[in-house]
């Protein structure tokens, strides 16, 4: 779920990571309404750390993410990332939190995107826009060892 304006990807995801921050996880403008969490993955060939803000649905304890990329023909870097290193963090209501990352799948995928996209009604266009099938990703806090 993505709204970018004309603004390089990099500097606009850095200026909402910035006021999420600085505001216990509250972002305002085109997000205020979007319930955001940001996803620490670490990319499966760079090895770079990257950060990204994410819109996210809770359900049962756990967040779920639509890696719909607006509807583009790939899926968006941070999906491929976890699911090379599904261990990993989020930033979510001003805590740091270690969680592990799986790809739903089957009805599970269909109940969870169908709960989605009641909530975030452009998943439906982002759906209609590709060839793909739109992953879902549920993140789960990992228990304290």
């Amino acid at each position: 779920m993505s709204s970018q304006p004309d603004t390089a990807p990099d500097e606009y995801n850095a200026r909402i990571i910035h006021e999420f921050r600085a505001n216990q996880g509250h972002v305002g403008g085109v997000w205020e309404a979007t319930t955001l969490l940001l996803l620490h993955h670490v990319g499966a060939r760079s090895g770079l750390a990257r950060v990204n803000p994410v819109g996210y649905l809770p359900h049962e304890g756990r967040h779920v993410v639509f890696a719909s990329n607006g509807g583009a023909s790939r899926s968006p870097s941070w999906y491929h990332n976890l699911k090379a290193q599904p261990n990993t963090r989020i930033e979510v209501e001003g805590e740091t939190v270690e969680v592990i990352a799986e790809e739903a799948t089957g009805e599970e995928r269909e109940r969870l995107f169908g709960i989605g996209a009641a909530r975030f009604p452009q998943l439906h266009e982002h759906a209609r826009k590709t060839d793909r099938l739109i992953p879902v990703v549920v993140i789960t806090p990992r228990a304290a060892a």
